[in-house]
């Protein structure tokens, strides 16, 4: 229990919690300083400050200019080959995101940063061309949203995520989207469409239908009923949809599993999964402080469930368990969600996507066609 003391006393420490009122509608309660940086940072209070001076912590959002955007993936217990994620960090600020720890790779912290800064990459859709057209192209699924959610807030503006929808439709490329925003209803439009040719599938993540506990783990995403709404405006435009319980937190949230997939399932879902939740790197203490912060008196109880799946570990990234976990606690789970899925008569099929109708954008010349 030194780590669950260690958390407490952090965030007893003054230098170390961001003034309450600045992180108001964040998931974070704690910005450490990122795992690859050279010195510590620690904020102290001089007697400057003034407390109604201090301004609410602003979004702001880096554009990035990468040079490729299809990411591949080897990794055996992942069901995609490539991925896109238009977005770097995610303003909906989920508390147990597993990406946050990416944020390092920036000089950034996987706490308040990764919901604060946001990298966008607006020439994502012209990348994405430029790649289709290579000689040596094999189509497989692209997931988007496999990391950072490609439908967060400052779509809205940048519109990213669309502009690779078009560049796909057009190509006729079979695309996987992972989301929990009610935006991608937005995209209906061009959805519909490709649902039509066995292109799509989208999965929707409910995490719980708790909104009190919904607004506190994901602050800035969208409630469970307005997922649920999206999961039945999809359905009903004739797009596959799948459900996510992911993560499954223990002692937060694991009881919600057969209700979860009873109102996903009337709401037109045709698929299920889920995730018991990963620590990955520092992401292990951001939970604790999380924890610290809403539900202390949970504080033990949820990591001496979460080692009971890890062998002993707050995380353990071995492949083939990573994602569900090992022993007694992991079995239950997993022949909970079993057992709730076959008797609401999910996952009775799974719906490939088609690759064969793929066909490379035509490159632009500037030059009119005679015909």
């Amino acid at each position: 229990m030194e780590a669950a003391e260690a958390a407490r006393r952090r965030m007893d420490d003054p230098s170390y919690r961001v003034e309450m009122d600045r992180r108001r509608g964040r998931g974070a309660v704690s910005n450490p300083t990122g795992r690859y940086e050279p010195a510590q940072r620690e904020s102290f209070d001089d007697g400057w400050d003034i407390e109604e001076d201090l301004p609410p912590l602003p979004t702001e959002v880096i554009i990035e200019k990468p040079r490729t955007i299809i990411t591949r993936n080897d990794s055996p217990d992942i069901l995609f080959e490539k991925s896109i994620n238009p977005y770097r960090g995610c303003e909906h600020g989920c508390s147990y995101c597993f990406a946050r720890p990416t944020h390092a790779y920036q000089g950034l912290s996987s706490g308040l940063d990764f919901e604060t800064k946001i990298f966008a990459k607006p020439n994502a859709a012209e990348l994405l061309e430029k790649e289709l057209r290579a000689p040596n192209y094999q189509p497989t699924t692209i997931a988007i949203g496999a990391n950072t959610d490609p439908y967060q807030p400052v779509e809205r503006k940048f519109r990213i995520t669309r502009s690779i929808l078009e560049v796909l439709n057009r190509a006729n490329h079979p695309v996987g989207i992972v989301t929990k925003s009610a935006l991608v209803t937005r995209d209906i439009d061009i959805l519909s469409q490709m649902a039509d040719r066995h292109l799509v599938k989208v999965a929707i993540s409910i995490t719980t239908l708790d909104p009190k506990l919904a607004r506190r783990m994901e602050p800035r995403a969208a409630t469970p009923a307005r997922r649920l709404e999206t999961v039945r405006k999809l359905s009903e435009a004739g797009i596959p949809v799948s459900v996510l319980v992911a993560p499954i937190i223990p002692a937060i949230n694991d009881h919600e599993i057969e209700a979860i997939l009873k109102e996903s399932q009337m709401a037109g879902a045709q698929e299920a999964g889920y995730v018991l939740l990963r620590l990955p790197h520092d992401l292990k203490d951001l939970m604790r402080d999380w924890l610290v912060e809403h539900y202390p008196d949970k504080l033990k109880h949820v990591f001496s469930l979460l080692q009971e799946a890890r062998g002993g570990k707050d995380y353990d990234s071995e492949w083939s368990t990573r994602q569900s976990g090992v022993g007694p606690y992991a079995w239950m789970i997993g022949r909970r969600f079993e057992t709730a899925a076959e008797r609401l008569g999910l996952n009775k099929r799974n719906l490939s996507l088609r690759k064969d109708l793929f066909k490379a954008p035509a490159k632009e010349t500037g030059q009119l066609s005679l015909f």
